[in-house]
């Protein structure tokens, strides 16, 4: 594509308080980040399910479910199509990068980035991110022409009024209050990561053949530890 792919006015407009004090840590699920144009074209080309990695039954830590799914990693000599590969570019950009820092109020974060794919059944069960990342933002794929709202694949924020060490497994109807965020159609989620960041999305009941489909874009925290990690080659991960 020669248009942009992400829609700066839209950032511009979003601004920082609304974030920063959101209830209860900080979340948004703005629409129209990435233009109309540019969202139609992506998720008519999104990498085909046969080179991606099927990640079902995998062990978490704390006793939580397992969170199935096919994954994929973004590299640069990745074969998807050319707009996937602008799209990481302006992700990498200023323009980008400056909104994430007056969101996050720091630049000192290393962008990853991926795409997940779940079937009927799967889940993410509640949880708190690694500490190694700042936050996550969720760009969705999904659109009414091939999804019902009513099979799920929302990401529910949830609060837990500081009640749950992060090394637990709640359920999700263990939480005081919940808010679910649009994830239908050109929407996405940004979340930063703190000690009470619970989130996770509930079983999906959608037919045999169809998927719930995101792009997440981790934000890392660039710190002795993460370059640590990188220099054992461990991935940031998911």
């Amino acid at each position: 594509m020669n248009n942009p792919i992400i829609d700066q006015s839209t950032l511009d407009q979003i601004a920082t308080d609304t974030f920063r004090k959101a209830d209860p840590y900080p979340w948004l699920n703005p629409e129209g980040v990435l233009t109309q144009a540019a969202f139609d074209t992506l998720r008519t080309n999104m990498p085909p399910l046969e080179i991606m990695k099927a990640s079902f039954g995998r062990k978490r830590a704390h006793g939580q479910k397992p969170h199935d799914r096919y994954a994929l990693e973004y590299r640069e000599d990745l074969d998807v199509h050319p707009a996937w590969h602008q799209f990481v570019a302006e992700l990498n950009g200023p323009i980008y990068q400056d909104w994430l820092a007056r969101l996050f109020a720091t630049r000192r974060f290393r962008l990853s980035y991926h795409w997940h794919y779940a079937p009927r059944g799967a889940s993410v069960s509640p949880h708190c991110d690694a500490k190694r990342k700042l936050g996550s933002h969720i760009f969705y794929f999904n659109t009414p022409d091939e999804w019902d709202r009513e099979w799920g694949g929302e990401t529910v924020v949830l609060d837990d009024g500081g009640r749950f060490s992060r090394a637990s497994a709640p359920e999700f109807e263990d939480f005081d209050r919940s808010w679910t965020a649009d994830a239908m159609g050109n929407r996405s989620l940004l979340f930063q990561r703190q000690g009470n960041s619970w989130h996770g999305v509930k079983t999906l009941n959608c037919p045999e053949d169809r998927l719930r489909k995101v792009f997440i874009v981790v934000v890392n925290a660039d710190n002795l530890f993460g370059r640590i990690r990188r220099m054992f080659h461990k991935p940031d991960g998911y």
